[in-house]
């Protein structure tokens, strides 16, 4: 399994942005913009949660397990993989909403907050992007807790030279 990496989730949060920011002034253009539901927020930060509790959990269990602590419950490789496969989707997903939310907020900021609905909306999305960085930071602690200890005894593997 591949590890996330950083600049692939902040390439999807950069390009969720640009699109929606314009999609939204588009959109506005037209007719009115759809509303930043007050749930986004909070749904992503339950995410985030799960997530880091999850963490937590683990990484509890493995230091047991490592210090050889009696009656020490250990962990199933499957359910690990599981939780990081879940980690990494959750991220990408947070990566992409959190760009959309952030692009729809930006345009609400560039557009104006005189009016009371619209800058309720653009709380609403920087709470949604905050909540999405959570999401995204509690996926990489949780995918660094489950990694696999490196093994001293094995040789390092065979790097690819070049023949001329």
């Amino acid at each position: 399994m591949r590890q996330l990496r950083i600049g692939v989730l902040g390439g999807l949060f950069v390009v969720a942005g640009v699109l929606s920011w314009a999609g939204a002034r588009l959109w506005n253009a037209i007719g009115t913009l759809p509303r930043v539901p007050v749930a986004a927020p909070i749904v992503l930060a339950l995410i985030a949660a799960v997530l880091a509790a999850t963490a937590l959990a683990l990484r509890a269990r493995l230091k047991a397990q490592r210090e050889r602590r009696p009656g020490a419950k250990g962990v199933d490789p499957l359910v690990a993989a599981r939780a990081v496969v879940f980690g990494q989707a959750s991220a990408l997903v947070a990566a992409l909403v959190a760009g959309m939310y952030g692009g729809v907020g930006v345009f609400l900021v560039i557009d104006g907050l005189d009016v009371d609905p619209r800058r309720d909306q653009a709380i609403y999305a920087g709470l949604s992007v905050l909540a999405g960085v959570a999401v995204v930071a509690a996926a990489l602690f949780l995918e660094r807790v489950c990694r696999l200890p490196e093994d001293e005894d094995e040789p390092p593997p065979p790097t690819a030279r070049a023949t001329s």
